[in-house]
């Protein structure tokens, strides 16, 4: 791997020197606000703000094709007491092994690989490494995901008090926390950030998708930061009809292909501003940091 050059960077300092700075540079993050984590999340898109192909090429490192991306979504999971994730992600990408490699297989853990930023992250985290995935409706059999067996990663379910109510009359995997956030069906995010905070102890949260569960953290205000890489790729909205989706022939209807951001947005006057914090780069990849300005 090629070390980043930095362009400029107006972010905090690390709070040591660690050999899991040497390619990146020091990184370092405010203190927590009152009440709930300190969140960013991560993403790789193309130039065209395009974050999966979809199909059969349907990840980020599809796009990112890049060992440094790859790295430094371990560096930013160093720094994060804990990983958030919408169910349709870990849904989705378990199915992708299952048909690309692996019938049987039971999907990813979203853990740490770089021994130096394991190294580092047991010095500046909080707790064990811990995967929480939000569900509103937990129509989940969590025997199906190897992300709740509790072998590398402590597993915590966020979800709705029916979604409590039907993943209790499964009595599967009591190890798994669950914490309750919202009466209907869809989960009250304001209030499941608080919980997390005060239950779990948890101050840096980073939010990895995907872009459905990203919008309607953003949409309430609860993006802080978010750190985006920009792969020197054009890629377009639209899924081009010589590339298999489902359903595409059948309906007639091109389907788009998602952005970072996949849920209802803002309008002119609601749009939020966000402070360019850092840039980097390696070959043709830019690596962005923006935080959410102050109203």
């Amino acid at each position: 791997m090629q070390s980043f050059q930095v362009l400029f960077d107006r972010g905090e300092p690390a709070l040591f020197p660690h050999e899991a700075y040497r390619l990146y540079g020091e990184l370092g993050f405010p203190a927590a606000p009152d009440g709930r984590p300190w969140i960013y999340s991560n993403f790789v898109q193309s130039l065209d703000g395009v974050a999966s192909f979809k199909g059969l090429h349907p990840t980020g490192a599809d796009i990112s094709r890049s060992a440094e991306d790859r790295w430094l979504m371990d560096l930013l999971r160093a720094h994060a007491d804990a990983l958030l994730l919408g169910a349709n992600t870990l849904a989705e990408e378990t199915q992708f092994l299952r048909q690309s490699r692996n019938p049987a297989s039971r999907g990813p853990v979203y853990a740490i690989e770089d021994e130096h930023c394991l190294e580092l992250r047991s010095r500046v985290a909080h707790r064990a490494e811990t995967n929480i995935i939000v569900t509103g409706g937990a129509a989940l059999d969590l025997s199906q995901y190897a992300v709740f067996d509790g072998d590398r990663v402590d597993a915590v379910i966020i979800t709705t008090a029916p979604g409590a109510r039907r993943l209790a009359e499964r009595h599967s995997h009591p190890h798994v926390r669950v914490i309750v956030a919202g009466e209907g069906e869809l989960v009250d995010l304001p209030q499941a950030m608080r919980r997390l905070r005060v239950e779990l102890g948890i101050e840096r949260l980073l939010c990895e998708g995907g872009p459905t569960l990203y919008g309607y953290m953003s949409r309430a205000a609860l993006m802080d930061e978010k750190f985006i890489t920009v792969a020197p790729l054009e890629i377009g909205v639209i899924i081009p009809p010589e590339q298999k989706a489902p359903g595409w022939r059948d309906s007639g209807t091109p389907a788009p292909r998602p952005t970072t951001f996949n849920a209802p947005g803002f309008t002119f006057e609601t749009a939020p501003e966000w402070h360019w914090m850092s840039c980097r780069k390696v070959r043709d990849h830019q690596f962005n940091r923006y935080r959410r300005a102050q109203p």
